[in-house]
């Protein structure tokens, strides 16, 4: 039997943090066993404690992987600067609270898809999920105080940012929560929100 080279054992650790994070964001930690993710990772179950000491190790590097390309989209979003459709923390709002966000087939953003998972798992858990809520505010506070530059203070920044990102995770919750049974109901929050997020 071949051996292993360490570049095929990066790669194979990846496949598996990357369909931990695409699952746990979809269904939660406690409801994906570790043979049904080594088979989304393309790999035998056995493997699984060759790359992690346990689900609750993987937990912890999943979340921080999916903040990791979640804040790397809003940098980006942040970074283009206003366009035609307004100030980029309207597009963040619009693309956050939309039914596409709402229905992703992997869960989406994990501040909102985590929100739930992080507070019930260890403090490892809990710490990479408040590291991608700092990232978000850090992001968020920068931009308001960019395009409120001169009339407001870095803690009005601070608070703004704090409040933005509370409504669109809740929002986003509550309207996953109704989405099946009162589809209705779930885009009224969605609408809502996105109407009045920045105020």
């Amino acid at each position: 039997m071949p051996r292993i080279t360490r570049e095929d054992k990066a790669r194979n650790r990846q496949n598996i943090i990357e369909a931990a994070g695409r699952m746990f964001r979809s269904q939660g930690v406690d409801a994906v066993g570790i043979a049904e993710l080594m088979k989304e990772a393309g790999l035998t179950h056995g493997g699984f404690y060759n790359h992690f000491a346990s689900k609750g190790d993987l937990a912890v590097e999943a979340c921080g992987a999916s903040f990791q390309a979640s804040l790397g989209s809003l940098d980006h979003i942040l970074g283009e600067g206003a366009d035609l459709t307004g100030p980029p923390l309207k597009r963040v709002v619009d693309n956050y609270l939309s039914a596409a966000h709402r229905d992703a087939s992997d869960g989406g953003c994990p501040s909102a898809s985590l929100v739930t998972d992080a507070g019930r798992h260890s403090d490892t858990v809990q710490s990479a999920y408040a590291a991608g809520v700092e990232g978000y505010l850090t992001g968020f506070a920068e931009e308001f105080a960019r395009e409120h530059e001169g009339e407001i203070t870095s803690q009005e920044a601070r608070e703004r940012a704090v409040l933005l990102l509370s409504r669109l995770v809740g929002a986003m919750a509550l309207a996953r929560a109704v989405s099946h049974v009162q589809p209705e109901l779930s885009d009224e929050i969605l609408r809502t929100c996105r109407a009045h997020a920045l105020d």
